[in-house]
């Protein structure tokens, strides 16, 4: 393993459908201070939870990775890191150093929960530069005009599903607003973080 002063520090960036894997999204790994971009695969749930956070939705009731904080704050113990450590055969192997104040104890752990309960202890994440080397990228910045051209195209899309986006790309803030309520009281988190992520950008553009 790297040491402590060569590690990489890492930020979530955000989430897309995975173009390598039907059925999973790829996590978005960010370099602190640096170009670089980091896809890790994960799965629907894995990224249902990652969404909501942050998205800062709150569910009605608390999914599997608020629990596990919840507990461990309740027994007074503390996320103290994640590291990413290895890349192998397309898969990251993480670990998580937890703390009670007297002793640290580090345990492995897959890299989308791994993230999942950082996110929610505001832990930091760190990586190799071996593995920022072998699998990051520097990421290519779209202007806002041409991601809209290109959802507008999907509504040709036919029979994929993928027209359901550029609908609600032409929805209203407060029509938005309403849909995402709906879609947390029906527990539907994976749709309502697509409402969050429409309505966050629109908010931004009446700024």
């Amino acid at each position: 393993m790297a040491d402590n002063d060569d590690r990489i520090r890492l930020k979530v960036l955000g989430l897309s459908y995975s173009q390598i894997q039907a059925g999973a999204y790829a996590l978005i790994l960010a370099q602190v201070g640096g170009p670089y971009r980091i896809p890790v695969v994960i799965g629907a749930a894995e990224a249902q939870s990652i969404a909501l956070k942050m998205e800062s939705i709150t569910p009605p009731r608390p999914m599997t990775h608020d629990i596990f904080v919840s507990f461990a704050h309740a027994f007074g113990v503390k996320l103290l890191e994640v590291f990413i450590y290895k890349f192998e055969d397309g898969i990251f192997s993480s670990e998580m150093t937890f703390s009670d104040g007297e002793r640290s104890v580090t345990i492995d752990s897959r890299t989308s929960d791994a993230i999942a309960i950082a996110m929610r202890t505001g832990a930091p994440i760190f990586t190799t530069p071996e593995i920022l080397n072998e699998t990051g990228f520097e990421m290519e910045i779209k202007e806002e005009g041409e991601e809209d051209d290109e959802a507008t195209d999907g509504e040709m899309d036919g029979e994929t599903g993928l027209n359901r986006e550029p609908k609600l790309e032409n929805y209203a803030v407060e029509e938005l607003e309403k849909t995402l309520q709906k879609l947390i009281e029906r527990e539907e988190y994976e749709e309502a973080a697509k409402v969050s992520e429409i309505l966050k950008r629109k908010r931004g553009e009446q700024q």
